[in-house]
């Protein structure tokens, strides 16, 4: 087993591997796709969407290989990623004990790893997702998971891309009939939301009154990735048609085999009274979110061996790598991935980082140079996922890390103090 292309952050190993880039992005900005704010029935996709382009099943296949979806989720179409580059895999080999490691290591590893155990199958697809709420989410992904410290990543995709793979994810289809939730009732589906224990797994934010998620060390060990993957019901009125819930919630398995979501005992007309509570329920407004706010420069000395030891290694590594260490991966930051071009960011050693990166026309550029709003650009990037948590994405500065959690406000303060500083040793 090759142990090394893009696991030279596994020495350090806190988060997972994700698409990362200094330099603008390739696409046209976040797409608009509001969640739907109240009780009404349930929604078509929003107008902005629903005149999308169709895309082209054919193009989007190509991208799906050219990002590399594979590398994290099953149910491409594509081969899977050989396992020493499939970054899920590796997670998964290392709290299962199968990969291959000094035991000191692995329990080192253990004690951190907490990000990309779990992350869900594009299988089947079009049977549980608008392919316009694919598009979307593509273009300005979400956190629709509250228990997955993950979310999907701000990929260099623009609206074609992302309507190409949409309609790749959706090319088999099954169209079920409108007709088919004539007679639900959203207050018997209420009742049954609770006697089936949906709420188990499932947040369902916005709704007054319905069980709140158990705990997760309250979890057997098998039900722990059915909690991680359970996506938050306040979305599922945008992401599904009423008629797809309706048979997702009967036999969600008979629709993706293999899905942690269990198969709970009920009748057809029990499914469709669930879907229909879920798809109506009122729901209140979400609060509005905001990032936190910057803390001023420490006047105590920082170095950078405390920068690294708390930041760089403990995430930027994962993407921003040493090449000669990890046998000429240095993850999509550095040597390129995920749709991204080489930028020759590495973050690995102190010289890496003076040395910068490469923008779109081969120069060397600093990570320490001010933006046009006077911030350094690393600073600027680590500010900027914290503003894309609270729904406000930048389409000129890429969010890091991307698709990890943000880094919080005394983290950021660590980095720009040591910038302000002259970078100390």
């Amino acid at each position: 087993m090759r142990a090394r292309p893009l696991l030279a952050a596994l020495v350090a190993l806190a988060s997972g591997a994700a698409a990362c880039t200094s330099e603008d992005p390739r696409g046209t900005g976040p797409a608009t796709t509001p969640p739907a704010a109240d009780g009404g029935a349930a929604a078509a996709a929003p107008a902005a969407l629903a005149a999308a382009p169709a895309g082209d099943p054919e193009r989007g296949a190509r991208l799906v290989a050219e990002y590399q979806c594979n590398r994290c989720h099953e149910g491409t179409g594509h081969a899977p990623a050989p396992r020493d580059a499939h970054c899920v895999q590796c997670h998964q080999d290392i709290a299962a004990g199968r990969f291959q490691a000094p035991a000191a290591a692995m329990k080192r590893w253990n004690e951190n790893l907490v990000l990309l155990r779990d992350v869900p199958s594009l299988a089947a697809a079009g049977d549980r997702l608008r392919r316009d709420w694919i598009r979307g989410f593509l273009l300005d992904p979400r956190d629709l998971r509250p228990r997955l410290h993950a979310t999907m990543p701000r990929l260099a995709l623009d609206a074609a891309q992302a309507s190409d793979i949409a309609a790749y994810l959706t090319r088999d289809r099954r169209e079920r009939p409108r007709a088919a939730m004539e007679g639900a009732s959203a207050d018997r589906g209420r009742a049954l939301y609770e006697a089936k224990g949906c709420g188990t797994c499932h947040a369902f934010t916005g709704v007054a009154g319905v069980t709140a998620v158990a705990p997760v060390k309250a979890m057997e060990k098998e039900t722990r990735a059915a909690v991680a993957l359970a996506p938050d019901l306040r979305n599922m009125r945008d992401r599904m048609e009423p008629a797809d819930l309706a048979a997702w919630v009967l036999d969600p398995g008979a629709i993706k085999p293999g899905t942690p979501m269990p198969q709970v005992p009920m009748s057809p007309a029990e499914a469709r009274d669930i879907a229909a509570f879920v798809m109506t329920a009122p729901l209140a407004p979400r609060a509005p979110a905001s990032a936190p706010e910057r803390l001023p420069l420490l006047s105590r000395r920082v170095t950078y061996e405390e920068v690294d030891r708390r930041v760089f290694r403990v995430t930027c590594r994962h993407c921003h790598s040493e090449p000669d260490y990890a046998l000429g991966d240095g993850g999509p930051g550095n040597t390129g991935g995920f749709g991204f071009k080489p930028r020759g960011l590495n973050l690995a050693t102190y010289e890496g980082i003076a040395a910068g990166y490469v923008d779109d026309k081969g120069e060397r550029r600093s990570v320490f140079a001010r933006g046009p709003g006077g911030v350094p650009r690393l600073v600027e990037a680590l500010v900027a996922r914290q503003a894309e948590e609270a729904g406000r994405a930048d389409p000129a500065v890429r969010g890091m890390p991307l698709g990890l959690p943000a880094l919080g406000a005394e983290e950021i303060q660590l980095v720009e103090s040591w910038i302000a500083q002259g970078r100390p040793q």
